[in-house]
């Protein structure tokens, strides 16, 4: 009997793991149709680089001194993968509309594959916008001092939030009732990203707006970005940035434990 259930067990893993494939396999091929998406997603950082890196750089200053462009990309490629989000919703809320959700719930297929699917998809979307923005950033003078290892490391964390955010996304995908709302959740985005340090250091702010950037999410990744890329920038006198590499550790593992069980509930309401 233990060995049936085992079996069974090894059968419904395998089943789930190809469903979610073939979901991922779904959504990349809309990538390689509609190429103008991850063209769009790009379009807002690459302008913010040029827009702060050329025309306020100058009068940006630098905790501890350095090239303001060298502090602003690590900020950058944090948006970009913060920013994901409501791709994430759109395409999400855009199936859930369009009946596709539905058409999965009536196939033979993994529950957890629809959800799963689209978090694979987004996290491969979301390495095709590091590297392509990476390109970017090269192409305008940018070069990390913290070598192959640190950079490595840097990429890791950024990719770990957007994992994270991923599952809000998916979230708010399904609780948003049409793709027009979606694209109201840029709102919800725009302070998310302004209130941190992505491209002012806390320590230059009032203090208690230094105090609710410092603890932002998305900072305590910017701060681990630019540590393990080997920008100079002097840290603040709190702990979440004195610890920024941990918390860039923790807060998506706090995200992922709030907004992974959230999308999984709403997604099993929406089958009843």
């Amino acid at each position: 009997m233990s060995g049936g259930t085992g079996g069974m067990s090894g059968t419904n893993a395998y089943w789930a793991v190809a469903d979610c494939w073939n979901v991922v396999r779904r959504g990349l091929t809309h990538y390689q149709r509609q190429p103008v998406n991850i063209a769009w997603q790009l379009g807002f950082p690459i302008l913010s680089v040029l827009l702060y890196g050329y025309v306020f750089g100058s009068a940006m200053v630098v905790p501890g001194g350095g090239d303001y462009r060298d502090f602003l990309m690590p900020g950058m490629f944090a948006m970009t993968m913060a920013f994901g989000f409501i791709n994430t919703a759109t395409l999400v809320v855009h199936d859930a509309t369009k009946g596709v959700i539905d058409r999965f719930r009536s196939m033979p297929m993994a529950p957890s594959a629809v959800v799963s699917g689209r978090g694979v998809t987004d996290l491969l979307g979301a390495c095709a916008e590091l590297a392509i923005l990476m390109l970017t950033a090269l192409a305008i003078g940018w070069r990390p001092d913290g070598g192959v290892m640190g950079g490595l490391a840097a990429f890791a964390l950024l990719l770990w939030l957007r994992f994270a955010l991923i599952w809000l996304g998916v979230w708010l995908g399904l609780m948003v009732p049409n793709p027009e709302a979606a694209g109201g959740l840029f709102a919800v985005a725009f302070p998310l990203t302004m209130i941190s340090s992505i491209f002012v250091a806390p320590q230059l702010m009032p203090d208690w707006l230094g105090a609710v950037a410092a603890w932002n999410p998305i900072s305590s990744t910017v701060a681990a970005s630019r540590e393990l890329f080997g920008t100079p920038v002097g840290a603040g006198d709190s702990w979440v940035e004195q610890h920024a590499v941990l918390m860039a550790l923790v807060w998506p593992v706090v995200l992922t434990a709030i907004f992974l069980p959230l999308a999984v509930r709403r997604f099993q309401r929406l089958s009843r």
